[in-house]
């Protein structure tokens, strides 16, 4: 008996101790609607996960404009031949030729399809083959060229098709984070006035438990002093019990709308949840709000993220369709070349001025210098222009295509439309229950205070003997209900207005966020 005396003595003391420690590191965090929404904007991982996304469609702008960025190329090559002499021009022995060529351009594609070069071309050539007037001999060229489609591949938005369709699906990304932004305001909206109503409505359970346990009290009383049979204690201990079932269910929602809260704003980016306890400040503050539903709706045809989606989408297949009526036409290219040449080398002198006679009894040194001198001189006028007309035996792909692309181009004009009337009757429906809510409103408003005259009156009659304590209890029911609803009515009503707003894509303007 003493052992365990001194371990329920032991016990009772780390409770007592242990107590006050867990109930310290409890902490409340005292929170507010628009705190609550810039949190989960900020820490929310839908939203994180959409934030990368126009990140990564701006990557591809950058890499579909590289098309038509400027490109730098260098060439260089050697080469060495050998071979026996065969005829008497050769000479005897071993014919040796040797070549050196490099250079370097520029190319670029220009947006109307068709493609630019500036090069410049060099090279060395020696050999100990006889009867040569240069040797070693040094060349340079400079060379401009140009081809442009002018049927088929020619046009802006043909040749740019990759930039403009990159573009697009970065605004497209850029207003689905702008969507999910808007969802995620509305969802913390929802929340928090969830939150707000089982706080509330746990004190409404409170208030009428209390009113059960006070009535139950003075019955008791009545029933020692004989003032009052025993049996009518039973039908207050039966109401207070429900009342306190009911008590237990409303503590229940507060703790699961609570925990939906801080998931929504992903409290445990910021340390642990579990420890913290959300308060909410804003209470819900009932001001009706007049808008008609044109307005409303011409918001929304303006502003709503997932019709500008919609419309984007559709740009891009309209831009589908002009490609593929461009890859119909033929293929007619226009080719404009320019090339200026230049040569120099060591010329080589003669005995008698005689090639044939074989004896070089001089030279007259030249250098690559001086060929690439007369290169940009232009000493030498050398052109070319062309066109070359390409017409395919059979066009069944591409008119294939093309007929896609108008039936793709069709449907999804359809669905735009589709989407619009759904877009309407989003805006009317938020409308109509924003009405409907003001109404209910009043409605409960006035309820509830008959309901606490109705209990008032009823009090009173009891007090000189002319209800009695079921009817009492019944009215407190009646009361109590009619404090939820009126509260639940509010809360509908500020959501309705919130869902309003989100259907007509007003959340982020509201809040000046960009």
């Amino acid at each position: 008996m003493k052992k365990t005396a001194c371990f329920i003595t032991f016990f009772a003391l780390a409770a007592l101790l242990w107590t006050p420690a867990a109930a310290q590191e409890k902490q409340v965090l005292n929170l507010g609607l628009e705190e609550a929404i810039a949190k989960a904007l900020k820490n929310n991982l839908n939203v994180a996960i959409e934030m990368l996304n126009p990140q990564l469609a701006d990557i591809s702008v950058s890499k579909a404009r590289e098309m038509f960025q400027p490109r730098f190329e260098l060439s260089f090559g050697r080469n060495r031949q050998e071979s026996s002499s065969y005829w008497f021009i050769q000479g005897a022995g071993t014919s040796v030729n040797k070549m050196l060529d490099y250079g370097l351009s520029i190319v670029e594609a220009v947006p109307t399809g068709g493609n630019f070069s500036l090069s410049l071309q060099n090279y060395k050539s020696e050999t100990n083959q006889p009867f040569q007037l240069i040797n070693p001999r040094y060349g340079s060229t400079l060379r401009v060229d140009f081809t442009q489609p002018l049927l088929k591949n020619f046009g802006l938005k043909v040749a740019r098709r990759q930039i403009l369709l990159a573009e697009n699906s970065l605004d497209i990304s850029e207003l689905q984070l702008r969507g999910t932004m808007i969802d995620t305001i509305y969802l913390v909206q929802e929340a928090y006035w969830n939150y707000v109503f089982a706080i509330e409505n746990s004190e409404v359970k409170k208030q009428s438990l209390k009113l059960g346990r006070d009535l139950l009290d003075k019955n008791k009383k009545e029933v020692e002093f004989g003032q009052l049979a025993p049996i009518e204690i039973l039908t207050a201990e039966s109401v207070v019990a429900q009342r306190e079932a009911d008590l237990i269910q409303a503590e229940g929602l507060i703790a699961r709308s609570e925990e939906l809260l801080k998931t929504m704003i992903n409290l445990s980016a910021e340390g642990d949840a579990r420890s913290k306890t959300l308060v909410p400040v804003d209470k819900p503050d009932y001001r009706e709000m007049k808008i008609g539903f044109d307005e409303a709706l011409k918001e929304a045809m303006e502003r709503r993220p997932d019709l500008k989606i919609f419309q984007k989408s559709l740009d891009a297949k309209e831009l589908n369709l002009t490609v593929a009526k461009n890859q119909t036409l033929p293929g007619l290219d226009l080719q404009l070349s320019y090339w200026s040449p230049g040569i120099s080398g060591d010329q080589l002198i003669y005995a008698g001025d005689n090639v044939f006679g074989g004896t070089v009894i001089g030279k007259i040194p030249g250098s690559a210098s001086d060929s690439f001198k007369d290169a940009l001189k232009l000493l030498y006028q050398n052109w070319n222009i062309g066109l070359t007309l390409s017409v395919p035996l059979s066009t069944f792909t591409t008119k294939a295509d093309l007929t896609y692309a108008k039936m793709d181009l069709g449907q999804s004009q359809v669905r735009l439309k589709n989407l619009e009337q759904q877009v309407a009757l989003d805006v009317s429906d938020a409308v109509r229950a924003m009405e409907t809510n003001a109404k209910r409103v009043n409605a409960y408003r006035v309820a509830r205070e008959l309901a606490e005259k109705s209990l008032d009156a009823e009090e009173k009659k009891l007090k000189v003997g002319l209800s009695t304590n079921y009817f009492v209890l019944e009215f407190q029911d009646k009361l109590a209900n009619a404090r939820s609803m009126e509260l639940r009515a509010k809360l509908d009503y500020i959501l309705s207005v919130e869902r309003l707003e989100k259907s007509m894509g007003l959340s982020l303007e509201k809040r000046n966020i960009k």
